[in-house]
């Protein structure tokens, strides 16, 4: 039996307007944009070669568009060349080039560098640590709703770092950043209302942040809401469900969920039968983390 011709044709039609076929078409037209001198489709160019989107990945073509953009003054690209030198991707790694891009990105209002710039103060890495100036960039960055920089400016507030302490508006920044799914400002706002700091002591409130966090994969609400289950804290006290997070926290690597874990089982614990009874905070070795400050683009 023939095929129809009409059928060819439409197979010949979905070859041509395939998906690769649109990316070449996207990349050709982005490539002589960028050609002609537009800084917007020199940093898209940039991010093409960054994320292998329609060409081969290449960090170092990434770099090079990224650097016609920054030096015509795009702050998106600005902050994404210093996000590769503080990476070392497509250019060796340089601290304080980092910072010189993230400053001028920062210094037009661009919240992502205001805030990688205050990652760089708090860490001392191409500028020497200054824990005021830290803070300052990320309040800049905080006031346009940056969650990341919110949630860093509530771990300064709450450690007095730079800044005077004050566990309320340590709270408050947290509470700003977890509203827009921050997941590490969800734990420390859990941590906060379980601990009665800057807040009322409400474990159920505890309980409800650290689910919203340990929901996103953030391994220490896992093993916190393992702990508060297994505790009995804002929600019935429930060992297969304790095991249950302590195994989620474990399997990403963290130590004191490994420990949880243990010290169950060396009870005489399994998860379809529960041995004992009781259990408190101390027995099990729990360490309560903070946060790990990290810069984004």
């Amino acid at each position: 039996m023939k095929t129809p011709l009409f059928f060819l044709l439409i197979v010949a039609l979905e070859l041509l307007v395939s998906p690769l076929g649109w990316a070449d078409a996207q990349f050709n037209e982005t490539f002589q944009n960028a050609a002609q001198g537009s800084a917007l489709a020199q940093y898209q160019l940039g991010r093409m070669y960054d994320n292998g989107q329609g060409v081969v990945q290449n960090y170092s073509e990434a770099v090079k568009w990224y650097r016609k953009a920054a030096d015509q003054g795009y702050a998106r690209a600005q902050c994404t060349l210093g996000v590769m030198y503080d990476n070392g991707q497509g250019a060796m790694q340089d601290y304080s080039e980092a910072v010189l891009w993230y400053r001028r990105a920062a210094e037009q209002g661009y919240a992502p560098a205001q805030s990688n710039l205050g990652v760089m103060y708090m860490d001392g890495l191409g500028v020497v640590q200054d824990y005021a100036e830290a803070a300052k960039w990320f309040r800049k960055a905080a006031e346009q709703g940056y969650a990341f920089a919110q949630s860093n400016l509530g771990v300064l507030y709450e450690k007095g770092q730079g800044i005077t302490q004050d566990y309320v508006e340590a709270v408050k920044w947290y509470r700003k950043a977890a509203l827009q799914g921050d997941a590490d400002a969800q734990f420390n706002l859990g941590l906060s209302y379980e601990k009665g700091q800057g807040v009322a002591l409400d474990y159920d409130e505890s309980l409800r942040w650290y689910r919203k966090a340990a929901e996103q994969g953030m391994a220490p609400a896992q093993d916190n809401l393992g702990r508060m289950y297994s505790l009995g804290r804002g929600v019935d006290q429930d060992f297969n469900e304790a095991m249950y997070w302590f195994r989620k926290a474990a399997e990403q690597g963290l130590p004191e969920a490994k420990l949880h874990i243990k010290a169950l089982e060396q009870r005489g614990y399994t998860p379809m039968e529960i041995l004992w009874q009781s259990i408190v905070g101390a027995s099990i070795g729990l360490t309560i983390r903070r946060i790990v400050l990290g810069r984004f683009f």
